[in-house]
């Protein structure tokens, strides 16, 4: 009879703990143990609000497919998702390059903190969450210690700073990106890549009707509703939305719509030393889905609000303006032909945008003017973001990228 192989039959050296002799039973037999291996370490680090909150979705799944402990940058998702925050994001995440000086000292001593830790801890992996200024330098720390790294939602090389996809290839194990067109950049340059699609596909639904929304706000069914969305951090409103209002009172003057400006957590106090009593704004407080859904036509800062308008199916302007420092480097930086990822994606001008210098009151009004007296424009606009919510992915963007860790452990 053939003797059976035993590199068949066997299982590998570390796949099965060797038993200890530890007791005897009664009946003078010894007891086997078997002893447990230690959970896997897993560095992760997130520092800005919608990356920290994909962080903390990614944590839990990792959690429960393999029992990794997680520690590293982040924020309140993040602790709530069983993360060991050993660094705060709020000290170092910033909108915009000359606003982010300030904080280059607070940066500096995370980054030491983070390389400490990891030497001290040695993950199995590193996550690094999009935030690129701060993650590219620590995946140079960890790299070094000869940690391998995934980049969850990548830099946007395909806008400004190119040679970052070098930096990228010489650091990083995998990248896991959320926009379709990334992956072909990333192949081009033999980078091992996933598109795993959008994780706002998922979480992106509104809770309310338009007639529930305008029931309980006190609105009319029969006028115009206009959303505004002028950011989630206090520079950006500060920025878009005095420009915001100013077109709404040229709007109001004839058209008379309802205007309904959507607030991030936390920040109706800010936004509300800019009303007026000649321009009557509802101000609503973490209901973002519900107020584009309703809304006929939304102004809205360019970002990931631009996506879940998209996601919505919600007809929209997009505007942005930078500080004047920030704007004068990047405009030498930016290499894209649009702004707003809605038009990335479908790689035409799906959305109005108007950005910088071309963003002011009476651009926007006519813009806004135009989509709310011609049906058919705004229609057509519905049909593409129905196609950017196609691309995007079919869901489950988190449950991909999760699997696709855990198989690198």
């Amino acid at each position: 009879m053939t003797k059976p192989r035993s590199d068949v039959l066997s299982p590998p050296v570390d796949a099965v703990p060797a038993p200890a002799k530890v007791d005897v039973a009664e009946s003078g037999e010894a007891l086997p143990v078997v002893v447990k291996k230690a959970p896997p370490e897993i560095l992760i680090s997130a520092g800005e609000a919608s990356g920290e909150m994909y962080a903390a979705q990614l944590a839990r799944a990792l959690k429960e497919k393999t029992g990794a402990r997680l520690f590293g940058l982040g924020g309140p998702h993040m602790r709530e998702a069983g993360v060991e925050v050993i660094a705060d994001s709020s000290r170092v995440a910033v909108v915009g390059i000359s606003e982010a000086l300030a904080r280059i000292p607070a940066a500096i001593r995370i980054l030491k903190q983070l390389e400490q830790e990891a030497a001290k801890r040695k993950p199995k992996l590193a996550i690094l969450v999009d935030f690129p200024d701060f993650n590219l330098r620590l995946a140079r720390k960890l790299n070094a210690q000869g940690v391998n790294i995934v980049y969850f939602i990548s830099p946007q090389v395909w806008a400004w700073r190119p040679e970052r996809v070098g930096v990228i290839k010489g650091l990083v194990k995998r990248m896991l990106v959320i926009f379709p067109f990334e992956e072909k950049i990333y192949r081009q340059a033999r980078i091992p890549v996933d598109f795993v699609g959008h994780p706002l596909v998922d979480m992106v639904h509104p809770s309310l009707t338009r007639s529930q929304f305008v029931a309980r706000y006190g609105l009319e069914t029969r006028t115009f509703i206009v959303a505004l969305l002028p950011g989630s951090r206090k520079g950006e409103i500060a920025n878009n939305l005095p420009r915001m209002l100013k077109a709404c009172r040229r709007l109001a003057a004839d058209l008379a719509p309802k205007f309904v400006l959507a607030a991030a957590p936390g920040l109706t106090k800010f936004i509300e030393r800019y009303m007026r009593e000649d321009l009557p704004v509802r101000i609503v407080e973490g209901a973002t889905y519900d107020v584009l859904a309703a809304a006929d036509l939304s102004i809205v800062s360019s970002g990931t609000a631009t996506v879940e308008a998209a996601l919505l199916g919600a007809p929209m302007v997009v505007v942005y303006r930078l500080s004047r420092l920030t704007a004068l480097i990047a405009r030498r930086m930016i290499q894209t032909s649009f702004f707003s990822m809605v038009n990335l994606i479908m790689n035409k001008k799906v959305v109005p945008e108007l950005i910088q210098e071309g963003f002011q009151p009476e651009t926007l009004e006519a813009e806004v003017r135009r989509l709310l007296i011609y049906a058919p424009a705004r229609e057509q606009m519905k049909r593409d973001l129905k196609e950017v919510r196609a691309r995007l992915g079919p869901g489950g963007a988190i449950g991909r990228a999760a699997e696709i860790i855990a198989r690198m452990l």
